[in-house]
């Protein structure tokens, strides 16, 4: 059985085609640049070779006809007919409080995503026109969304509630939401597998940490807090985006700067986090050669960015009453162990303790970097949210 999975962007579409039976990926890539100059369709081939093929790709249906054009293609195709893919999975950004778990795709269904643009104006949007795009290209096969708000649903009302009058709550559905959902799902269930440790019986705390990134406590497989809230801004501080600021301050800024809510939401978005401290690049690797270098700002960008992730963690160990498993993941996570060794410094007061040279070794696979003696087992789980998003495709179809 092939599941296509789909990723939508803004001006881009990834995807990953899997042979269910073996969990294998037998396709992968993605459209980037839609609507501007230099669009291309980039993919890699089962030898690991990468292609690119450069076209004028407008908008989102015209991508994803692109990538099933090359799916079927004599010299890069793996499939000879679409019906070969039994459904296609979305990941989508936001369910608002309706939705706590993966759903078959319904006119219903599409309805409602439409009333949930309003809290996720930059993501939704593009999820829709993938979905939409299916339907008129493959409209006998079902579709599935996947939604990155649906694992943090069991939070607590007293987590996600805000201090604002509940009758905003009420109105317009401000509360915290929580995203990268299916990243800390698929990361906190497959440590235990990783650990051969009961899923229902930890308490973990995973950090995916990347150009965007976010914390989140777990307690018997339930989301119990996370550090995003009603948008991916709040939280951490990322590549790009400012992550928690007073509110006051913003309020300053707009008067200081004359911005509009527009200016003060493109800067808090995409000028701010580790861009706007270091003035250099949102980019870890860039900062790393930059502090080698002396630059003053680029080391603040990275305590900064450390410091928050480490407060985060000790935030929530509190949340869980402890904790049994740290686990890091995303392009960070997975990759820089100074931001790693950072965070875990001076945290054996609660059970950390690392390996450094484990964790100077290890890079982008699975592993424990903790000491034997450690109370916490941290470990490195690279995520995978795609395959969660083709298990929950499989599984909603033999729902029936």
């Amino acid at each position: 059985m092939k599941i296509l999975v789909l990723n939508c962007g803004s001006s881009s579409i990834k995807y990953k085609l899997f042979e269910m039976e073996s969990k294998e990926v037998i396709a992968q890539g993605g459209v980037e640049k839609i609507g501007m100059k230099g669009s291309f369709l980039k993919f890699t081939l089962a030898d690991g070779q990468k292609v690119i093929l450069e076209g004028e790709i407008l908008e989102h249906r015209a991508g994803i006809e692109y990538i099933l054009g090359v799916l079927l293609s004599e010299k890069y195709g793996c499939i000879q007919s679409l019906d070969e893919i039994e459904a296609v999975g979305h990941r989508v950004v936001h369910g608002g409080e309706r939705f706590n778990e993966s759903v078959l795709i319904t006119d219903e269904v599409i309805e409602i995503l439409n009333e949930c643009i309003e809290l996720a104006p930059l993501h939704n949007p593009p999820n829709l026109k993938g979905i939409y795009a299916i339907q008129e290209l493959m409209p006998e096969t079902p579709q599935v969304g996947v939604f990155d708000t649906a694992f943090h649903q069991t939070m607590p009302d007293y987590a996600y509630m805000y201090g604002i009058p509940y009758s905003l709550y009420e109105k317009y559905g401000i509360r915290r939401y929580g995203f990268h959902g299916t990243s800390h799902r698929y990361v906190s269930e497959r440590v235990c597998e990783f650990l051969g440790v009961p899923y229902e019986e930890q308490r973990i705390i995973t950090a995916h940490i990347g150009n965007g990134g976010s914390v989140t406590a777990i307690k018997n497989g339930k989301s119990m807090d996370t550090s995003m809230g009603m948008t991916p801004v709040e939280g951490l501080i990322m590549g790009t985006r400012s992550g928690d600021v007073d509110p006051g301050a913003i309020s300053y800024i707009m008067e200081k700067e004359h911005m509009g809510t527009n200016g003060i939401s493109t800067l808090l978005n995409k000028f701010s986090g580790v861009l706007g401290i270091s003035g250099i690049s949102s980019d870890m690797r860039e900062i790393s050669a930059a502090i080698e270098s002396g630059n003053e700002r680029a080391a603040l960008a990275m305590e900064t960015y450390n410091y928050r992730i480490k407060k985060y963690i000790g935030s929530y160990a509190a949340v869980l009453g402890g904790v049994d498993i740290l686990v890091f993941t995303g392009g960070v996570g997975e990759n820089q162990a100074v931001t790693r060794r950072d965070v875990c410094r001076n945290m054996e007061y609660m059970g950390i303790e690392l390996d450094e040279a484990l964790n100077d070794a290890v890079h982008g696979k699975e592993a424990v970097i903790s000491k034997p003696s450690s109370k916490v087992k941290v470990v490195i789980i690279p995520t995978d949210e795609e395959l969660t998003i083709a298990n929950d495709t499989i599984k909603i179809l033999e729902k029936g």
